[in-house]
């Protein structure tokens, strides 16, 4: 998928690009059938809810799902990344963040590119997340919200915040925040499952806790060009990919159709794999 003059000029003014309805039901339907086993194992990377037995979070499904592995290389979301950096990528993080139905959380306003310097020693924001939905996202169930142009700020000071949910954050204090919003407003893609949102790492964002009926369940795939790999593996493996082997794409049509891929945690997480390392 190649981005046209138009769709690359929106994301430098805007920081993200919306593509609603960009994967198939049947495509997503692949997808969805595995979330419930893959939050069903006692894995570490299932992060629940503070107080709760609601995933949060699992990390690194395409090491050890087959539908996931294979999305992970799908070239509709590969390939406009590869475009706008200029180079090969690589997987730095695999989400599949579960906002459930009454007990999904907050995350608070971050720039997910403020964890990746603080944490990780990427050198620059040339990583972008990719997000795909894998039902309706609606007004009601903790849409995505951003804050548009905040990408061309840089790195904004953030505190670490370990404590208001079950996954310690890098945030953006309330003061920036209005700041920012009386600069750019504030957005909320909305629409049906397979739309896909592509955004900066610097882009500032926020999603409010699920208080509806209706999950709220998104892919969220980070790329990173090789050049700029991690330097510093502070953080557990399947948090933050240590192997910058660049992405070789499937076929468009890897979704619906059998394609060989390596799944190398099938059998459990390396025991290295779960812990930190020594910085490189």
């Amino acid at each position: 998928m190649k981005l046209s003059k138009e769709q690359s000029e929106q994301f430098d003014r805007d920081g993200y690009l919306f593509f609603p309805s960009l994967f198939t039901p049947a495509e997503v339907k692949v997808l969805l059938n595995e979330v419930p086993a893959l939050y069903a194992q006692r894995r570490a990377e299932n992060v629940r809810e503070k107080g709760s037995d609601a995933v949060r979070t699992n990390f690194a499904a395409h090491m050890y799902n087959l539908q996931f592995a294979k999305l992970a290389r799908h070239p509709r979301m590969v390939e406009p990344i590869v475009q706008l950096f200029g180079e090969a990528v690589y997987m730095h993080q695999f989400k599949v963040n579960g906002k459930l139905a009454f007990d999904g959380d907050v995350w608070q306003w971050h720039q997910d590119y403020g964890t990746w310097k603080n944490d990780d020693q990427m050198p620059e924001p040339r990583a972008m997340n990719v997000a795909i939905f894998l039902g309706e996202v609606n007004e009601f169930n903790g849409p995505l919200m951003f804050i548009p142009g905040s990408h061309k700020l840089g790195v904004l000071d953030a505190q670490h915040d370990t404590a208001t949910t079950s996954y310690p954050l890098w945030t953006i204090n309330h003061d920036t925040i209005r700041k920012l919003v009386e600069r750019g407003g504030i957005v909320a893609p909305k629409g049906p499952a397979g739309s896909m949102i592509l955004f900066h790492s610097c882009l500032v964002h926020a999603s409010n806790c699920n208080l509806s009926p209706w999950d709220r369940i998104n892919v969220y795939l980070s790329l990173c060009a090789v050049s700029n790999h991690i330097r510093r593996f502070k953080r557990p493996e399947y948090i933050a990919h240590r192997d910058f082997t660049p992405i070789e794409c499937l076929p468009d049509d890897c979704l619906v159709k059998d394609y060989d891929v390596p799944l190398p945690w099938k059998d459990g997480t390396p025991e290295a794999a779960l812990k930190p390392l020594a910085a490189a």
